[in-house]
């Protein structure tokens, strides 16, 4: 029964990450949320995330394939939609909701390419809704700290940004088994993965992106590159090989009871394998990557991201007129199964170090965090199911289809200036 305090939300896309979100609702947040329908192409899968739901003290909701969207917003009248589907189907979600009269609430990154950009933003200017995007990164108690240092001054004017990325031989690894391997469902990793890491510049600096310029490669993962080390035995999925026993890059799902029932169990309906070989064919995204941004403020980045490395985290840095702000977090990898939301981007470690011209350097206090993606994902969803929203967030954290869209925008221009050598005008591609 629902309360007259509770939002109602719909939930499309009941993959690995759709967890996140239900299990918040059917257990922290259950006084002002609740979750009155499922929506996926699969049957399997919103079975199983009706089984979690009771399993946490909710109540199963109707389920409705894909096909049915509009069915569902009509009989179940949610006020708001959360997106999880994969990134090229985002925008199709996003705009019918807007149209049917219900706010959205997607994951990153918000579409994948300018014209379905253009599409959400229509939508939006036509039917006055709001769309947000699930930053969780911007909540991390470190990255709040460096907002704060540099909104505070600390080193004057920003003039440059070093960021590397690196993703390790778990986590990375993971986008070249999935649906992320095919360049068509995720424009590649400049998108997908990084518009986190753009979102978080763009945060830092107050400034959006004016020219990208960009090279990348797939230089590891793939079959090619496996036969150019000597690797003379392939298997197309792990599941049933006896290649992928002796493959530490394999995963094997019915090792674990949450993959086995969101995918292995769930094929029979649409022929989607969770466990392809990451260095099998059929990979079209990149796995190294090297982007310069110029900003509008006129600071300039430099950023890479290796999906291959042997640790997982990140260092950047911050060059301005009046010192240098230095940051390096280490977290723990690994496997997106629904299963691991504890350690999902939690940390081994993390310094901020503040250098000031003339000055000795200081080890800046971080808060303590708490929970996954280094402490964000708990403040990102009392931000987006509490009962105050919005107005906990007096860091301006909350971020809409405009910081989706200028996230996605430098990974966008970065995948044009890959494909043709030249540097991209942002504001040629999309103007916000």
């Amino acid at each position: 029964m629902t309360s007259p305090k509770q939002k109602k939300y719909a939930l499309i896309g009941t993959g690995g990450r759709s967890s996140f979100f239900y299990s918040a609702i059917a257990t922290t947040y259950k006084s002002s949320s609740i979750l009155v329908a499922l929506c996926d192409t699969n049957q399997t899968r919103m079975d199983y995330a009706n089984a979690q739901l009771e399993a946490l003290g909710h109540a199963r909701v109707p389920t409705f394939k894909a096909s049915a969207f509009d069915l569902m917003i009509a009989e179940t009248h949610p006020d708001e939609v959360i997106v999880t589907t994969i990134d090229r189907t985002h925008n199709v979600y996003i705009v019918r909701a807007l149209e049917l009269g219900c706010d959205v609430v997607t994951e990153k990154p918000m579409t994948i390419d300018a014209e379905r950009c253009g599409e959400i933003f229509e939508a939006v200017e036509r039917t006055g809704r709001r769309v947000r995007v699930t930053f969780n990164y911007r909540y991390a108690p470190h990255n709040t700290r460096v907002w704060e240092l540099l909104r505070g001054g600390a080193i004057g004017r920003v003039t440059s940004v070093h960021f590397e990325w690196m993703l390790d031989t778990v986590h990375g690894a993971d986008y070249f088994r999935r649906w992320h391997r095919d360049k068509r469902n995720s424009n590649g990793l400049l998108v997908h993965k990084s518009t986190h890491h753009f979102d978080l510049v763009n945060f830092w600096l107050h400034s959006r992106p004016s020219t990208v310029y960009a090279q990348g490669s797939l230089s590891f993962y793939g079959r090619e590159n496996a036969e150019s080390r000597g690797v003379t035995a392939f298997y197309p999925r792990a599941h049933g090989s006896e290649v992928a026993k002796s493959d530490p890059f394999a995963l094997h799902m019915e090792r674990n009871d949450k993959l086995t029932s969101l995918y292995l169990d769930a094929e029979h309906e649409d022929g989607y394998y969770r466990d392809q070989s990451v260095f099998g064919d059929g990979i079209s995204i990149e796995d190294t990557m090297s982007v310069m941004v110029r900003y509008e403020n006129r600071a300039v980045l430099t950023y890479s991201l290796t999906a291959y490395a042997p640790w997982e985290g990140f260092r950047v840095s911050f060059n301005g007129t009046g010192g240098r702000v230095e940051m390096e977090v280490v977290e723990k990898s690994y496997v997106n199964s629904g299963s691991e939301q504890s350690l999902e981007g939690s940390l081994e470690r993390r310094t901020i170090t503040l250098r000031k011209l003339f000055e000795k350097p200081v080890d800046v206090e971080i808060p303590d965090s708490v929970g996954a993606h280094g402490g964000g994902d708990e403040v990102l969803l009392a931000d987006l199911f509490g009962e105050r929203g919005a107005q906990i967030d007096g860091d301006m954290r909350a971020a809409s289809h405009v910081d989706g869209a200028l996230s996605i925008l430098t990974g966008i221009c970065a995948n044009r200036s890959m494909a043709t050598g030249q540097v991209v005008n942002v504001r040629d591609v999309f103007v916000v």
